[in-house]
């Protein structure tokens, strides 16, 4: 565990983020496609080396997540993505969730995360191969009156728990990700309470698992208006009051850090928003952002 503690607070590190590359082969062949490109595993491999190589990656960045393909490829020079991020002092993490089901018995258009049965064994591997840390992503509808259901919530929390501990267990720092989706026409308010709930829920399930806070990071949307909103957009400043009025209710200081999502969001977006986040926080907790390539 004093390992694990040590990876999370390197992983919160103050002036870094998390670099999100773990888009499935799928998905990021549909970026590859844009370009003219055919989507093979060695195009693939080139497309994650431009990353992993670009100059001073290691001051920006204290984890990279990646697909299950990309923890086993190596640069051209035959060396192992792996090594040549921890060479940088960049660290190695996994998503290890199966994507998105149908929630039985939910609203519609919510969702549980596939994964769980084999999870352990999965996570032996990569630990194998080097990775020092995982990623578990829920997703929940937004929608007043009626989402997230209270099954989604208590169903979602539980796995992402159940995640949790299994990772704290094989060796890697889990990062919780109770993703809210900013899709629809709610209220930020409506967004802040959703968020409350979700949050409030998965902290009470770590703690029924034993799992251990520190050694742990949160993921969460920051506090945003559904996309079809017709509010007039908010400032940077008053996201970031709504956010961190969410984040002093429901998080424990325990928890390592918290590495905000910017999905949905623009890039100018999210870095303005995180930037007036960061000038207003107070605590000890550490915010950074997640940015996805």
């Amino acid at each position: 565990m004093d390992e694990l503690e040590a990876t999370a607070a390197a992983l919160a590190a103050s002036g870094k983020g998390l670099l999100a590359s773990d888009e499935s082969t799928g998905t990021i062949g549909k970026r590859l496609e844009k370009a003219g490109i055919e989507n093979t595993a060695e195009n693939r491999r080139a497309y994650r080396e431009l990353f992993y190589t670009a100059p001073g990656i290691g001051g920006a960045f204290s984890g990279v997540i990646m697909y299950k393909e990309t923890l086993y490829q190596s640069a051209a020079d035959g060396t192992p993505f792996v090594d040549l991020l921890l060479k940088q002092g960049v660290l190695p993490g996994i998503k290890v969730d199966e994507g998105l089901e149908p929630l039985e018995g939910g609203q519609a258009g919510e969702t549980s995360t596939r994964g769980l049965e084999t999870l352990e064994a999965s996570c032996r591997e990569y630990v194998k191969q080097g990775a020092k840390f995982a990623k578990w992503r829920a997703a929940l509808k937004v929608a007043e009156g009626s989402c997230p259901s209270d099954l989604a919530v208590s169903v979602n929390a539980e796995q992402l728990a159940e995640y949790a501990a299994i990772c704290q267990v094989v060796g890697l720092v889990p990062i919780v990700e109770p993703e809210l989706l900013i899709d629809g026409p709610h209220s930020a308010d409506v967004f802040a309470e959703a968020s409350e709930r979700v949050i409030a829920a998965c902290v009470a399930a770590l703690w029924r698992r034993d799992v251990r806070l520190e050694a742990c990071l949160l993921k969460p949307q920051m506090v945003v208006q559904g996309t079809e909103c017709a509010d007039p957009k908010p400032t940077p400043e008053v996201v970031a009051a709504r956010t961190l009025r969410v984040m002093r209710r429901v998080v424990p200081p325990a928890v390592a850090g918290i590495m905000f999502l910017s999905g949905g969001q623009t890039e100018e977006e999210a870095t303005l928003n995180l930037n007036a986040i960061n000038r207003l926080v107070r605590t000890h907790v550490c915010v950074c952002v997640c940015v996805s390539v």
